[in-house]
């Protein structure tokens, strides 16, 4: 379950996260001298040891071979030893230790070498270098008076900051988190982060934590000094939603005194510890100029790990890769220097919204959802549809299928298939013919191996011509006209109305019609003279009769379209009472002897037969013409007149003769509800300059222009109803929105109580104001 390596100059041990799952686990740095050390924080920045996790979770740890516990042999052979001690318990008890030895060989040191880790910086420099440099810069000239004060054979530290200078011992700066000492041929200072003695100054953009010291030694006429000073950057990462970027400066004016003797010799850059020889082959883009080395890495690229997070209930990516820098470069004061950078990025929690793809063949009647893109740490737990929820086994066995499907980049999405018929499938009738099919879902996921919940909702449509409209089938007999359609979808889809109302069992038993029904059929019986059938045509004997019936949907009340049965009928003796007043009138005529039909004639005798035989007469005459008389009986209007034929006579002074034609009468009645709707369909007076839709506002007002148009004032009320019952009217002068043919309910009555008073619509109209000269205007009727 251990891994290790040398790389460069770092100890490298990497451990499996499987073998340790579940499990305890601390390092122990094993010296020689001591025995085994617990590793803890700062034991490890002053020491020069790391222990972190690498992107895919796994423990990592490393060490600098100039550690505090590793033995070095001549500067070349390194050696350390740790410690792992393996417990199921977070006390540690009953911990099993392994004992895992690491050797590192290392001899290409440069003349100064800087490592800057995740928590120390640490800068070595050889001993046979020339202790003090011919250019005399403020830190240096600042450090000669310091040292007279040098004690004789003892190295001390002399730290430049802001705040002044100080002089300390090395157990003194042991204390302050330093680690300082010597080698055979090199003298090495590893400072923390953000010490008191540090500073922070900006590089070309970049914030840089630096430590300027100066080590000395004084031993009889000689005296070392040699600068130790350490930079190292604590920034310069920056993010794009397809990017991160990794900015270090390429001069270090406190590591380059002489900035015009310098020389980028080398420049090399690596993943995991590792280096990239040609980073461009991965997608890694490197490039360096005067000012800056600058890393680009595109997020989710090879080396680097893309993990699902959650955050405030949204989904989304965090992306992280252990990168290095080394760069090697030359100038005056040192023959080489080598900069060397390990740098853990992580990206910001990232928002990446789930999609849902509709992927669904109608002609299959199968939706088939696509829920995606996720990365392999997540699972899908659960889902509901339509609101009822299952376990993936749950909605298996019910007949659902799920199941994971791959995507691009590395990514995969959850496949969803639920049958159009399924009970939890949401069914609504749409246009014509079709079928909206809404499937509603709800995903609940796990993410990463913190199995944090995640839910997300869906709604996914539909609309498929799969719902076959009624064919209507007509005919007649004798008496009565028949119609016959299918009964498939009835008052699921759609119903029958005749006129306005909806054709139910009270309309078909209260005008007189019959309605059977079979396993397939229904069909209605609609006798010749009852309610509801028009007639186009009447003449002497014959009647053209006409009986229509509107499909329309069930919600919407829209018209799909009319069913239409006409027939010619024979018949010798019948009334029809139009609803506008017109009365047709067949009348046949059985006397003994014969009369002459010819001479018939209704009360005003003026008004004779349109047409006649030998034994009929057919009259057509208005309800306000020919002597009709009116009466009233309950909530109906009756109106009355007669067909005589009275004898030959001769003048009042003349011989009395004897004849032999009969006295005849036969009395006419029609019967009109007192209360009736008619529904007529208003136009726009100019079709040319109307738009094909639109709305318009119309006020429902008393009627009192007619009051001053008429000579006698009668007590006339006009209302718009807000339906077709009657039962609730709009207030008057309200501004009513109407959309462009849709039903516009008036009423209008007569609460005159003189028996001789009637009321006759003759012109009605809508209008965009209250003038009644406005245009504008939809004529309702013209002349009655």
């Amino acid at each position: 379950f251990v891994e290790s390596s040398c790389r460069s100059r770092i100890f490298w041990m990497k451990l499996n996260k499987l073998f340790l799952q579940g499990k305890f686990f601390q390092l122990e740095i094993n010296d020689p001298y001591a025995g085994p050390i617990l590793l803890d924080e700062k034991i490890a920045s002053r020491c020069g040891y790391v222990l972190s996790e690498d992107v895919w979770g796994n423990p990592v740890f490393r060490a600098s071979v100039l550690g505090c516990h590793v033995a070095n042999e001549a500067d070349e052979l390194f050696s350390l030893t740790v410690n792992i001690k393996v417990s199921s318990f977070a006390s540690m008890r009953a911990a099993v230790t392994y004992t895992y030895p690491m050797y590192c060989s290392y001899s290409s040191w440069a003349s100064r070498e800087i490592v800057c880790e995740e928590n120390y910086m640490e800068v070595s420099v050889k001993t046979d270098v020339p202790a003090v440099s011919n250019d005399y810069t403020v830190a240096w000239m600042s450090a000669l008076p310091e040292t007279q004060n040098v004690a004789y054979q003892l190295w001390q530290l002399m730290f430049v900051s802001p705040s002044g200078r100080k002089r300390i011992t090395v157990s003194d700066a042991t204390k302050l988190g330093y680690s300082f000492n010597n080698t055979l041929s090199r003298v090495y200072l590893r400072a923390p982060y953000h010490s008191n003695e540090s500073d922070i100054s900006v590089v070309n953009g970049v914030n840089m934590n630096m430590v300027t010291s100066t080590s000395m030694y004084r031993q009889r006429w000689l005296l070392l000094l040699i600068d130790t000073t350490v930079s190292c950057p604590v920034d310069g990462i920056s993010f794009t939603d397809t990017t991160l970027t990794w900015t270090v400066p390429s001069v270090i004016p406190t590591l380059v005194v002489q900035e015009s003797t310098f020389l980028s010799k080398n420049i090399l850059m690596g993943v995991d510890g590792r280096v990239i020889v040609s980073p461009e082959e991965k997608n890694y883009f490197l490039e360096y100029n005067e000012t800056h080395i600058r890393i680009t890495i595109p997020i989710g690229a090879e080396g680097g790990k893309l993990k699902s997070s959650i955050s405030g209930g949204v989904y989304g990516v965090i992306y992280s890769i252990d990168l290095f820098l080394e760069h090697t470069w030359t100038d005056a004061d040192w023959q080489t220097t080598k900069y060397s950078v390990i740098k853990s990025i992580t990206t910001p929690f990232m928002p990446q919204i789930p999609t849902v793809i509709n992927n669904t063949v109608p002609e299959e009647r199968l939706f088939n959802v696509a829920f995606g893109h996720f990365l392999p740490d997540v699972s899908l737990v659960a889902i509901s549809i339509g609101n009822v929820p299952f376990t993936l086994r749950e909605a298996q066995h019910h007949g659902f299928k799920i199941y994971e499907t791959p995507f691009s980049n590395r990514t995969k999405g959850f496949i969803l298939e639920v049958s159009f018929d399924d009970p939890y499938v949401l069914k609504e009738y749409v246009n014509r013919n079709e079928t909206k099919y809404t499937l509603l879902i709800n995903y609940s996921v796990s993410v990463g191996p913190e199995m944090t919940p995640y839910y997300h909702s869906a709604e996914v449509e539909c609309v498929i011509a799969d719902i076959e409209l009624p064919e209507a089938a007509g005919y007649c007999d004798e008496e009565n006209l028949y119609l016959a359609m299918p009964t498939f979808g009835l008052h699921q889809y759609w119903n029958l109305y005749l006129g306005n109302k909806l054709l139910n069992r009270h309309v078909v038993l209260t005008n007189g019609y019959l309605a059977a029904t079979n396993s397939t059929h229904l069909i209605l019986q609609i006798p010749l003279f009852a309610m509801g059938v028009i007639y186009e045509e009447v003449s002497f004997q014959k009647i053209k009769a006409r009986f229509d019936v509107a499909l329309r949907k069930v919600r919407t009340m829209e018209t799909l379209q009319m069913f239409s049965v006409s027939c010619n009928f024979n018949s010798s003796a019948f009334i029809i009472c139009h609803p506008d007043g017109t009365v047709m009138v067949s009348a046949e005529m059985k006397t003994v002897p014969a009369i002459d039909m010819s001479k018939t004639k209704l009360r005003d005798s003026s008004c004779k037969p349109r047409e006649y035989n030998e034994g009929h007469a057919f009259f057509k005459f208005h309800v306000t013409t020919c002597g009709t008389s009116v009466k009233f009986e309950g909530d109906h209007i009756i109106y009355e007149n007669e067909i005589s034929y009275e004898k030959e006579t001769l003048p009042r002074h003349s011989i009395p003769i004897i004849t032999r034609d009969p006295d005849y009468r036969l009395t006419v009645l029609c019967y009109y509800q007192a209360k009736e709707t008619l529904v007529l369909g208003a136009f726009p007076s100019d079709p040319s300059t109307s738009p094909l839709f639109g709305s318009g506002t119309m006020v429902s007002r008393p009627n009192t222009a007619v009051h001053r148009r008429t000579r006698q004032a009668l007590n006339v009320v006009s209302r718009v109803s807000k339906d077709e019952s009657f039962a609730e009217f709009y207030e008057p002068n309200v501004a009513i929105l109407k959309q462009l043919l849709e039903p516009v309910f008036l009423e209008m009555e007569l609460k005159d109580e003189s028996l001789d008073a009637e009321l006759y619509l003759e012109n009605c109209w809508v209008s965009g104001s209250l003038d009644f000269n406005s245009t504008p205007r939809w004529n309702i009727t013209v002349d009655g």
